[in-house]
């Protein structure tokens, strides 16, 4: 099996495509870390990207080697986490993600899990 957490800490800056009523959107989007099959991320609770994902919580994210070799796309469904400790991590370990949020308790930051329910890859090989 292909070591996805490896490539998603090597290659955190990928593209999250969400539902928004019956037109997909994507998006870029920073991955943070992993506990078990959660893959976190955050974003702004003010964006739609929050309520898309709490109105269609299953999602998809999609990152790759600089030569696409491979290219990898994590699937599951969404879930908010205000587990501050977690929000903690999410700052202590990513400064451009404290250099926006400031702290873990700021309002708006909100942290979000993919529980990891299939794992796809492609290559050009």
């Amino acid at each position: 099996m292909i070591d996805y957490i490896k490539i998603l800490t090597e290659n955190p800056n990928g593209v999250m495509a969400t539902k928004d009523g019956d037109m997909l959107k994507t998006r870029v989007f920073q991955y943070l870390f992993s506990e078990g099959n959660k893959a976190y991320f955050c974003t702004n609770s003010t964006k739609p990207v929050a309520d898309q994902m709490r109105q269609h919580p299953y999602v998809s994210f999609c990152t790759n080697l600089q030569n696409f070799c491979p290219v990898l796309s994590i699937n599951g469904k969404v879930t908010f986490s205000d587990d501050e400790v977690l929000k903690k991590r999410a700052i202590d370990e990513n400064p451009s993600i404290k250099q926006i949020y400031g702290t873990a308790q700021n309002p708006v930051f909100t942290l979000l899990y993919i529980d990891v329910e299939e794992i796809e890859t492609f290559s050009f090989d």
